[in-house]
């Protein structure tokens, strides 16, 4: 019997699997296909990213520097609102080499990883959990003291043991031009009902167009409006689910979510990856897989760390849905150098910015 069975090997997927095996636990992770494939999210992130890859992985992943965004309230040709940083704001990388860098960590570190595996169902049992998945055809079974359920926002653990739901699931779209760009900035255009759309520039591996909005919006249409807009043809399209919003709760007796699964994400960008892995560091320091109260650690602990900011966050996203003339004024009295963290928007009020925000008066 397994220690863990962690069903989904993304980057929370994997950050479990490689620390749990560390900490000396028998570690199984499934994917369903193949590590990093299909592309689901964008590869823009802080460049707190390099505290959880090795450190040789730095110059395969990395594609691009970003020191600053340029906020839209209309399309390309609208007056920018630029803020920036004179070191690093960001970094834009690799995606699905990330995801295949993390599940090779996870290897070294003991872990085995699978590909190829479909989890059909999660059942708990009083002193287990069985996980059966299809592969090749064939059916599997495996035991586990607990499972670990990060198999993003669609999340077949979250519907087996009958966790709720995320409160709201965005439809993210983003698609790739060739050409080379190594601009500064990232371009952030206030256009899509309760959200954004963005252009990243991706250096020698083009440029990454996308936008997300609420279900029932038309996505697609709006998409080929941002193109058209930039006045490109875009190709390798990629779409998929973005969860905003945690549930009241994570976990069952031996089952818990990590990454979007639990929907750990940014609500002002949608953003996972960071959150999710330091959902998955906590659960590694709480949870042990004998004793099942520990899950209740787990809820606590990864809030306690999490929430603040995603409090905060569904605050900057209702910023979205202003009146334009209010956009603008805000966008320009915000508007410059800046101290803040894009993965913390506690930051906001961080001696840093506070004293660049002074520093314009």
């Amino acid at each position: 019997m397994y220690d863990f069975v962690v069903v989904g090997v993304g980057p929370a997927g994997a950050r479990f699997a490689r620390r749990a095996s560390e900490a000396g636990y028998d570690v199984l992770a499934l994917e369903k296909g193949e590590v990093g494939s299909p592309l689901a999210c964008s590869g823009h992130v802080s460049t707190d990213i390099w505290k959880y890859v090795p450190e040789d992985a730095h110059d395969r992943l990395l594609q691009n520097r970003v020191y600053g965004a340029n906020f839209h309230v209309g399309g390309p040709d609208s007056d920018p609102y630029r803020f920036y940083k004179s070191e690093e704001v960001s970094n834009v990388i690799d995606r699905v080499e990330l995801d295949r860098t993390l599940a090779d960590a996870a290897r070294t570190a003991g872990a085995d990883v699978r590909e190829g595996y479909t989890v059909t169902s999660v059942d708990e049992h009083a002193d287990s959990v069985t996980v059966t998945a299809s592969v090749s055809g064939e059916t599997r079974e495996f035991e586990a003291k607990m499972v670990a359920g990060c198999d993003g926002p669609i999340s077949r653990t979250r519907r087996e043991v009958g966790l709720p739901e995320p409160a709201e699931k965005l439809h993210g779209v983003l698609a790739f031009t060739d050409e080379p760009d190594f601009g500064d900035d990232v371009s952030v255009h206030l256009t899509v009902p309760r959200f954004f759309a963005w252009r990243i520039p991706r250096g020698d591996a083009g440029v990454e167009y996308g936008l997300a909005a609420p279900p029932g919006k038309e996505v697609n249409e709006m998409f080929e409006l941002l193109t058209d807009a930039y006045g490109v043809e875009t190709d390798r399209f990629c779409s998929g689910a973005i969860p905003i919003g945690p549930a009241e709760t994570v976990t069952t007796r031996r089952v818990f979510l990590v990454g979007d699964a639990a929907a750990q994400t940014k609500p002002f960008t949608g953003g996972g990856i960071l959150y999710g892995m330091t959902a998955a560091d906590i659960a590694v320091r709480k949870i042990d897989p004998e004793h099942p109260r520990t899950l209740a650690d787990y809820e606590r602990a990864w809030r306690s760390e999490l929430s603040r900011e995603i409090r905060l966050g569904h605050l900057v996203r209702r910023a979205y849905s202003l009146p334009e003339p209010v956009q603008r004024l805000g966008l320009g009295t915000l508007a410059g150098e800046i101290g803040v963290h894009m993965d913390k928007p506690s930051s906001f009020f961080s001696r840093e910015h506070i004293g660049k925000l002074l520093s314009r008066s």
